[in-house]
Parts: C-alpha cells; structure tokens; sequence
C-alpha cells in the first residue's frame, strides 16, 4: 500500500514541480533580462542610481515597498472574483506576483549592498539561504523534481525552436 501511496503522490506532485520548475529556470530568467533591458532606459537607470544612494533604513522601506504595491492588484482580484470573474481575477494574481517578483528581484540587485550593512539584515539574509539552499537540495534529489526538469528542458528546447522558426520567416 505505502509504494501505491508514494506513487499516487508523485503523480499528484509531477505537475506542481513541474510548473515550479518552469517558473523559477524560464520565467524569472526572462523576467531579469526584461528588467536588466528597461534599467537601460534612463530615466530608470537615474532611480536605480537613486535608490543605489539611499541609506540602509531608506534601501530597506524601497525594498519593502512593492509589497504594498500588491495589494490593490489583489483587491483587484477580489473584485473581479466576486463579480464571477475568475478567469480575470486568476490573471490579476499571476501578473501582479510576476511584476512583483521581478520588480522585488531588481530592488534586492541594486539595494543588496546597502542593506548588508545592517548586520541583522544580513544575519536574516544568511539563515534565509541557507534553508532555501537545505530545501532546495532535498526537493533537487527527489526523482520527481528530476523527471519535471527534464520535461521542462524538453519544453523549453521546443519553444526556442519554435521561437526561432517564427523568427525565421
């Protein structure tokens, strides 16, 4: 019964890993060239040169501060929800957490070095990746985790040559 159960739940598991597999090698990749290509953009480049400047308590609340910016994307959702919506309100959710993300992931690049120097930040930083890394060496192992980045590889390796032969015509 236990190989059964253990089987049932991979098959429930293989398309969450996969999908997270997806997200993190494919759309946070792209997602950081998006947000590297509008930082070339100057009036861009002169915030991130400000924010670069600000004190640690400063870098610390802009850092935070797209948190905030979330939740009427959220309340948005809500909205929509209730009004039946759910298609929209389901793609309010996964484009703000995508520009959240990337947003949040630029802001971390540029506010990093001023915010290490608050040693409780970097106390904090330290333990976080640590189990990030712990947890994500576990989940790396599992034959599931291995078998969904195979299939994403096979995806992407799809999507490039189907990019490319659009690019082509």
């Amino acid at each position: 019964m236990k190989r059964h159960l253990k089987r049932a739940l991979e098959l429930l598991l293989m398309p969450l890993a996969a999908a997270i597999v997806f997200f993190e090698d494919v759309l946070l990749h792209y997602l950081g060239v998006a947000m590297a290509a509008i930082a070339e953009w100057p009036p861009v480049a002169r915030l991130e040169a400000w924010f670069a400047g600000l004190p640690p308590w400063g870098a610390l609340i802009a850092f935070v501060a797209p948190s905030a910016l979330v939740l009427p994307i959220k309340l948005a959702a809500f909205g929509f929800a209730l009004h039946g919506k759910f298609a929209l309100a389901t793609a309010s959710i996964v484009v703000g957490k995508m520009l959240a993300t990337a947003l949040v992931a630029r802001l971390y690049k540029i506010l990093r070095p001023t915010l290490i120097t608050m040693p409780w930040f970097l106390a904090s930083e330290t333990w976080v990746f640590k189990w990030r890394d712990r947890l994500y060496a576990f989940v790396q192992s599992l034959p599931i985790w291995q078998k969904s980045k195979a299939m994403v590889q096979r995806l992407r390796r799809w999507l490039s040559g189907l990019v490319a032969g659009l690019l082509a015509r």
